[in-house]
């Protein structure tokens, strides 16, 4: 018996390794032991009283690795940093053996601290050298960065090295991170721009202050010009390079397509990343405000890549923001309400704890791409304390996937390590190693993702096989053993280098391309390639150094899925030569510049978009203004602010005269303004169309005009109503004008006491007694949200209104917090029914049956969302009316689906007078099952409901509660419980008989929340169309404002749903806090189409050509239209009094070309023919 045992554990033993290193032969990876390969490399920290990380910030920032062929065998080679250790030099054997010649080659690091590495043939010489960034080591000569010059190979096959960094003039002493090679000024060789991160005064790093942009800094980063003799000189103040930060990382790319290549900088603390724009004279300007409406916080690792294949780059930056509830839960604080305050202080751009994918907009009419960050939405957002992003086509489907490397040794976010320590060594000056053992170790797996469709992520890290834990750090991709898919190697943290094969081994389905540069630059750096294949496009920029500390394959890897060969392949030199080959069936391709043109590719412009601006044309030139209000300080844990909503528009022909003219609403100490159009279609900025003085604290909400009393002019009506406004107060009722017939209004006490803070108000003679009657649709109740505010029919009696709510429609009453509504007949029996968007609330449908107003099932009512717009068209033109409803969106941590619903649950908890509300959303556990969580930090709880600081006495144990166990059973009792489980903008489509069908809009109308929206037929097709605005700024701190939306068409068609138009073509652009969305007739014969945004410009487009030449007016009482076609295509129209989030349109329909009939229909049902 014991010598079975002893045999069967030797047999163990000896094959332990051959299944731990083994894997699953399925994964996409597999993972070499360093027996296998003689990677043997381990970066390994020696911590001590001295240095750790609570007295050296960034001592876990790690190592990268530089691959590159050094000696021109044909196999790519591997070089290691070294923190602590010497660094190390591979040569690759093939068949994934590697030899170390470190001693040989004379490149050990010479006990520098060494970060990042750059290959890069830097005296042309065919022999590729190292550049070698330093940092960390007090003593100079240790912290001096290293220039490796090859010298090629000796007899044995290994190249020689010879440090030369002060010849060269680049050995810099400044705490170095990593040097990018590129032609910034064009002249033929390669200049360096070198990211720098010394933190020499503890205590700026997290705190707010004015930047220093003078170039003082210690910690500004240095820009190198190549003088062409090799030697270097720094010009980085002359060169404007005089910005301070953090930097972890940088990236060469040409973001505004202008044929000069710029610099991103991934910047680490409260330090803003930096873009520098090229200004083509040797100088560079910061311009990061006005291409990204946010960046990461802490960014680490950046990249540079197409990852939608839309022919423009994208920006993939890292941050820490774990997936795991408790770990979140244990790292971030509470509402942090007051950067928003600080960032306009001290003008700092907006910065949030996640990851953030930037997609480029293309061209804008500003000049240049606008970037906007849907991480959320593509499922990348959250891969804890994140390194390095590699982006490339691991899986050779034709899209860039990612894996990101991530890991920390000891986690000094840890908000209970804090709160202890700050008890227990309250005014020490020295932080000892023993101090560092309470810290929790963050070894975690490396993460993957499979790019599905350009803007959703699979996590694949299992799948691919990227599942052993580790502190990783630095990480390349590079074809290894030249088989036509991309391998990867990983530099950790205490343990040996990760190298993975890719088992992908298929001889078909990808491209790889060699790059022969002009003298100075043999490797061609700042080539751009465009590969078309199968009808579709890739697009890549040949700059090998990215990443996180690292250089990659500098053969450019493009996979192409099943397309049997390539169409066309295009390079783009960086002095504007190109090249193009055609129909390629072979995978090994190979430009050189002696064979290059001097064509240049044409530019992407506006030249012939459907929109253009027309606000100083028309003199519609105004910026709304809010006074900033914290409705955070009155609930702590509501998702966003309910108290910048607006403004919203009305439009109509207030003074008569014949012309459209518009009211934009109102803030609180801001008064709404009108603008009065003129006989020549310009517009005057009017104040005092008003009686008499409102009071100041009004805010607008809803605004409609309409003629209540029936003396042919239009009145005005406005809702009141905002979070700042305390519950039932008298400021809250809603205000009524008469108009005196010349557009002079007088304030009339004919409307019911409501004390209301309302959404919108919507007109429709619902009676058909021959006047206009009205919703009005209750918001929110102040300092007591999620509960349902009132809501509100009022029946116009000879313009007198009188409150019908209890006896015509009771459930409207209290049907939630409305955020829109629309008169519109679903059911096509000629009466007005009504149908409610609103918060935690379906899309809810109340039929008309002449007396009442009653609630219906249509087969969508259990599609509970965050909606915010409805919309009304005949899209399929079938005759009868369809609908879009906007929603919060897909780009959001606020995730909800049927399967994992979103739940808030909300009383007075505590019984303190104050309402108690949570939210929750299902999220990782530490156990790795899936469950409801709370989306509010305890601090932000325990603000809101202050025994909970008893319940939960550390973040660790807040962070193990789910939603059951932070509210009991009993606690429920007597609790509002709301759900949503859809999240997606959509289209209703009407099937008949009261029924509906629902279908989300394409993803690029899931990118943000959607408010005002318009149905026309924009590019006069026959098939409506839909203009959509949105985003929203007012969400919780931690979450961040939601403004990845720059204004969307959607094109409609008869079969093919609804195509989204590229900006660059509809130029429709509006990317602010958009909120209403109005279209205006104008004197000589067109439309204009105006946006709202909050604490914004107004938005003023008109379209470029336009076939309609004649407009019909539409009477006051007049509902809806039937228009008949020449093609036999028939469209249902109505006329709805406000349509879509806080706007009105004009009432005038637009005469389409092929029109042969219209026939409209008035509130009372009486036809009359208009064509």
């Amino acid at each position: 018996m014991k010598t079975n045992y002893q045999l069967r554990l030797l047999m163990v033993l000896l094959l332990a390794p051959f299944f731990i290193w083994s894997q699953d032969s399925n994964t996409l990876f597999k993972l070499h032991p360093a027996s296998r390969t003689g990677i043997e490399f381990n970066n390994l920290l020696t911590e001590s009283d001295t240095l750790n990380i609570l007295n050296q910030a960034n001592i876990y920032n790690g190592g990268g690795i530089g691959m590159g062929d050094f000696n021109n065998d044909g196999l790519i080679d591997a070089y290691f940093a070294g923190n602590m250790v010497s660094n190390k030099l591979y040569l690759n054997q093939g068949n994934f053996n590697f030899k170390d010649v470190t001693k040989e080659a004379l490149v050990d690091g010479q006990g520098h601290w060494s970060t990042g590495i750059s290959v890069v043939d830097i005296n042309a010489d065919g022999w590729l050298d190292i550049y070698v960034a330093a940092s960390f080591r007090n003593d100079p000569e240790r912290r001096t960065n290293l220039l490796y010059i090859n010298k090629g190979t000796n007899k044995k096959g290994i190249p020689i090295f010879e440090e030369s960094a002060k010849s060269y003039g680049l050995a810099d002493d400044g705490y170095s991170t990593q040097g990018y090679f590129f032609d910034y000024d064009q002249d033929g060789d390669l200049d360096m721009y070198l990211v720098t991160n010394e933190i020499y005064d503890p205590r700026t790093p997290i705190r707010y202050r004015a930047k220093l942009t003078d170039g003082s800094a210690k910690n500004t980063d240095r820009l190198y010009r190549n003088n062409g003799n090799q030697t270097f000189t720094n010009v980085s103040e002359n060169a404007g390079i005089t910005i301070e930060g953090w930097g972890h990382a940088a990236n060469i790319s040409d973001f505004n397509g202008d044929g000069w290549p710029d610099i991103y900088v991934a910047n680490d603390f409260v330090s803003n990343d930096l873009l520098y724009i090229n200004n083509q004279d040797g100088t560079f300007t910061n311009q990061l405000d006005n291409y990204f409406k946010h960046t990461a916080w802490n960014a680490m690792g950046t990249d540079v890549v197409d990852f939608n294949n839309d022919g423009f780059p994208d920006v993939i930056s890292l941050e820490m923001l774990p997936e795991n509830n408790l770990r979140k839960k244990r790292m971030l604080s509470g509402n942090e309400y007051y950067n928003y305050i600080n960032n306009q202080q001290y003008s700092y751009n907006h910065q949030y704890v996640r990851n953030v994918l930037q997609l480029s907009s293309g061209p804008t009419p500003n000049g240049h791409p606008v970037f906007t960050d849907q991480a959320f939405m593509s499922g990348i957002y959250q891969t804890d304390w994140s390194w390095c992003p590699l982006a490339a086509d691991f899986d050779n489907d034709g899209y860039k996937d990612l894996i990101i490397t991530n890991g920390l040794p000891k986690d000094v976010t840890d908000l209970d390590y804090i709160a202890y320590e700050s008890g227990q060594t309250a005014g020490a000056q020295s932080y000892t190693l023993e101090m560092t053992d309470r810290l929790p170790v963050v070894k975690l797996a490396n993460y993957s993702f499979k790019n599905i469709d350009g803007s959703k992520f699979e996590d694949t890290s299992k799948k691919w096989g990227l599942d052993q834990k580790s502190f990783s750090n630095g990480g390349v991709y590079a074809d290894l053993d030249n088989d036509g898919d991309l391998d990867v190697l990983v530099n950790n943290i205490n343990d040996n280098a990760f190298v993975y094969e890719n088992t992908l081994n298929v001889s078909d389905g990808h491209v790889s391309v060699s790059i022969k540069g002009p003298a100075n630059n043999p490797d061609g750096y700042g080539a751009s390639i465009k590969v078309y294949s199968n009808g579709k496009m890739q697009y890549f920029e040949h700059y090998p150094i990215r990443g996180y500390l690292s250089t990659s394959d500098s053969r450019i890897h493009l996979g192409i899925g099943n397309a049997a060969q390539v169409d066309s392949l295009r390079v783009q030199w960086p002095d504007g030569k190109s090249q193009v080959l055609s129909n390629l069936v072979e995978n090994q391709i190979s430009f050189n510049y002696s064979n290059a043109t001097s064509t240049k590719e044409s530019k992407p412009s506006f030249n012939n978009s459907i929109f253009t601006d027309a606000s100083s044309e028309y003199q519609l030139v105004y910026t709304p203004q809010e006074t900033d209000f914290s409705d955070f300080n009155i609930q702590p844990t509501i998702p966003h602010k309910l108290s910048q909503y607006g403004p919203g528009i009305a439009v109509g022909d207030i003074d008569g005269n014949g012309h459209d003219d518009l009211y934009i609403g109102g803030s609180s100490d801001n008064p709404g303004v009108f603008f009065m159009q003129n006989s020549d279609g310009t517009f005057t900025k009017d104040t005092n169309r008003f009686s008499k003085k409102e009071d100041i604290l009004y805010e607008d909400m809803g605004i409609l005009f309409f003629d209540a009393d029936n003396d042919n002019d239009l009145d005005l009506y406005l809702v009141s109503g905002s979070y700042e406004i305390p519950a039932r107060h008298e400021i809250s009722n809603d205000r009524f004008f008469l108009n005196d017939g010349k557009g002079y209004f007088t304030r009339a006490n004919n409307l019911p006491k409501d004390f209301t803070n309302g959404s919108c108000v919507k007109a429709a003679d619902f009676d058909a007694d021959g006047d206009l009657d009205l919703f009005v649709g209750g918001r929110v109740v102040s300092a007591a949200y999620p509960q349902a505010p009132e809501s509100f029919l009022f029946r116009n009696d000879n313009g007198q209104f009188v409150d019908v709510t209890e006896t015509y429609s009771p459930k409207l009453k209290r049907i939630g917090m409305v955020t829109d509504a629309v008169w519109s007949d679903f059911d096509m029996d000629g009466k007005p029914d009504l149908i409610l968007a609103g918060e935690w609330m379906p899309i809810t449908f109340f039929k008309n049956t002449g007396d009442s107003l009653v609630e219906i099932k249509t087969g969508i009512e259990d599609r509970k969302g965050w909606w915010n717009s409805l919309v009304a068209g005949d899209f399929d033109n079938d005759g009868d009316m369809d609908y879009v409803a906007g929603n919060l969106g897909l780009n959001t941590n606020y995730e909800a689906t049927p399967k994992e619903p979103m739940t808030i649950i909300a009383k007075d908890m505590d019984k303190n007078g104050s309402f108690d509300g949570t939210v929750f959303c299902y999220m990782m556990g530490d156990d790795g099952i899936r469950k409801p969580y709370p989306i509010p930090s305890r601090d932000d709880l325990v603000g809101q409901v202050v025994s909970m600081r008893k319940k939960f006495p550390t973040y660790t144990s807040y962070g193990m509660a789910d939603m059951d166990q932070l509210w009991t059973e009993a606690q429920k009792e007597g609790a509002i419980i709301l759900e949503a489980n859809e999240m997606r903008t959509s289209f209703i489509e009407n099937k008949g008989n009261g029924q509906f069908a629902m279908s989300p809009l394409p993803n690029e109308a899931q990118a943000a929340p959607i408010y005002g929206m318009m149905a026309e037929d924009i590019n006069e097709d026959g098939y409506l169309d839909i203009l959509v605005v949105g985003n929203d700024y007012g969400m919780d701190p931690y979450s961040g404002r939601h403004d990845a939306f720059n204004g969307l068409c959607l094109l409609g068609s008869k079969n093919s749903g609804f195509q989204p138009m590229q900006l660059q073509n509809s130029g429709f652009y509006v990317k602010g806090d958009a909120k209403g969305l109005a279209r205006v007739h104008i004197a000589d014969q067109k439309d204009l189409y105006i946006a709202t945004q909050n604490q914004d410009e107004l938005i003023v487009l008109q379209k470029n050509s336009n076939k309609t030449k004649k407009w019909v007016h539409i009477q006051p009482g007049d509902f809806s239209a039937d228009i008949w076609f020449k093609d036999g295509r028939r469209r249902k129209v109505e006329f709805q009094y406000g349509s879509s989030y806080l706007s009105q349109s004009s009432r005038t329909l637009p005469l389409e070309e092929g029109a042969t009939k219209i026939t409209i229909t008035n509130f009372k049902g009486e036809k009359r023919e208009a064509l």
